[in-house]
């Protein structure tokens, strides 16, 4: 099992056993569902008032081997699907890419080395992988070294250009959301930056660092000043190169943590990479973006990701938005059309969607669902789903699903056994993918739920915690647990 503080560790080790994500067979050897007893759409109708949402709630149900419609309400409504966006995003990579792609990150040089001497500029060259790490800039900081690299007498340049570059996923959300970073060709630690603070003596002491398990280099390019008052909680600016945050004093207490998005991924790379550097004995000056590479360069180091299908993996089980974005944008530019940002990126989402599984009610903004204007129709997703099984392309992604009792508990023996996405936004709640009833039927799934209205009348500063909200997402969640426990017992093989 991944934990989210080793996933990246695991990633690396998993590559060893590249078996584990062996695709399904693109035949089933299940029957087909037969209806125990023909569903009341009168029942379903009370089961979903009897929920208590308020909004709008869409489903449907599927047999995925003949991809038969079973049930349906609402199929046809289009509701914004939150992160289960991201098993579409995930298709659309691997269709575009291919589950063996991966992502390089290179040091280059448009100068000679000579003696140890480096007469020319260093390139810290981002290739769009989401997964770089600040341990990766540590290795490749040493295979400068061993490249026999001991100075540097020109400048030092770093290239984000691979990919768009975008502030904030969501420019709705909260500047400090960790969410929602910026997005560009070079990211390190998921575009976020360690904030910590302990109480000393009537003040705090405030470190801002990009850390990993085995290192925790302090970074220059983004600094916290701790304020007297109680709200906001924090505030940012851009100021100079620096991402400037200032955090209410009233609001930490003795001491704690969290993680900050990053709003220039470059300079928090080149940061990093030259505290890494300096550890060796080389001294980078320091840095300046460039638009574009040299013409004429050569390689002095490199580093390779996981290959996408782990890191697709890891994108689904996680939920991680920037993933999503810089994935699916590196599949957008991978077809010919590279685009101006993410919601340009997902329109090409969007009609690839319609060109290889015939649905036109597919609409998205961006590839994680973090943009509430996407919009998706159960039926549409289905339509998806059915396909991508006979694929065998998403399930063996997918993370299991537990089914919980009344009071949220994990039932381990419970007899239906769920492969899916969640999405979970204020006020949203989605859930798609594949059932397995106590009989061993398989049918793929679609739930939407939606109050648009109650995520209307929020202020921007609500949107990490507004009122009402986890109650209503709780009910969200345990009407799709009762829905799938439909479908489960009444189209039992």
């Amino acid at each position: 099992m991944f934990s989210r503080r080793s996933f990246l560790t695991a990633a690396a080790a998993a590559l060893t056993a590249p078996a584990a994500l062996a695709n399904a067979p693109r035949i089933s050897l299940r029957p087909n569902a037969r209806v125990a007893a023909r569903p009341s759409a009168a029942g379903l109708k009370a089961l979903l008032a009897r929920s208590g949402l308020s909004g709008q709630v869409a489903c449907a149900v599927a047999e995925v081997g003949s991809g038969k419609p079973l049930e349906a309400h609402g199929g046809e409504s289009a509701l914004p699907p939150a992160s289960v966006a991201k098993a579409l995003t995930a298709l659309y990579a691997l269709d575009t890419l291919g589950a063996g792609h991966r992502f390089t990150t290179r040091i280059l040089t448009s100068g000679s080395l000579r003696g140890g001497v480096l007469k020319g500029d260093l390139i810290l060259a981002g290739g769009g992988d989401p997964m770089l790490n600040s341990d990766h800039l540590a290795q490749l900081a040493r295979s400068l070294k061993n490249a026999g690299v001991r100075e540097v007498r020109g400048s030092f340049r770093v290239w984000d250009g691979a990919l768009p570059q975008v502030r904030s996923i969501d420019q709705e959300q909260p500047d400090h959301v960790g969410y929602s970073p910026a997005v560009s060709g070079l990211a390190l630690n998921f575009n976020r930056v360690h904030f910590e603070w302990k109480r000393a003596g009537q003040s705090w002491a405030v470190n801002m660092d990009a850390r990993t398990e085995k290192y925790r280099p302090e970074v220059s390019m983004a600094r916290m000043k701790v304020v007297n008052r109680a709200l906001p909680v924090y505030t940012y600016a851009d100021r100079g190169g620096v991402d400037h945050w200032t955090v209410a004093s009233k609001a930490l207490g003795k001491g704690g943590s969290r993680w900050l998005p990053v709003r220039r991924p470059a300079d928090y790379a080149a940061d990093v990479f030259r505290t890494m550097v300096r550890a060796h004995g080389i001294k980078l000056k320091a840095a300046k973006t460039i638009d574009r590479l040299p013409a004429n360069t050569t390689l002095l180091a490199h580093h390779n990701s996981p290959p996408l299908d782990l890191m697709l993996k890891g994108m689904l089980k996680y939920s991680n938005n920037l993933m999503a974005e810089m994935i699916g944008m590196a599949a957008t530019a991978a077809r010919g059309q590279r685009p101006k940002g993410l919601k340009d990126s997902a329109a090409v989402m969007s009609r690839w969607a319609k060109a290889k599984y015939g649905v036109t009610s597919i609409r998205m903004v961006d590839h994680s669902g973090l943009g509430e204007a996407s919009r998706v129709t159960p039926n549409a997703l289905l339509s998806v789903l059915v396909a991508a099984n006979r694929a065998g392309a998403l399930k063996p992604l997918l993370k299991n699903f537990p089914m919980r009792d009344a009071n949220g508990r994990v039932i381990k023996t419970h007899p239906i056994k769920v492969a899916a996405k969640t999405g979970t936004l204020n006020f949203v709640s989605g859930l798609g993918g594949f059932l397995t009833t106590p009989g061993g039927a398989e049918l793929a799934f679609a739930i939407f739920t939606a109050d648009t209205k109650a995520r209307a009348r929020l202020s921007r500063a609500e949107r990490e915690r507004p009122q009402g909200a986890k109650a209503w997402n709780k009910r969200a969640k345990r009407l799709q647990q009762q829905l799938i426990e439909r479908w489960g017992q009444t189209y039992d093989a």
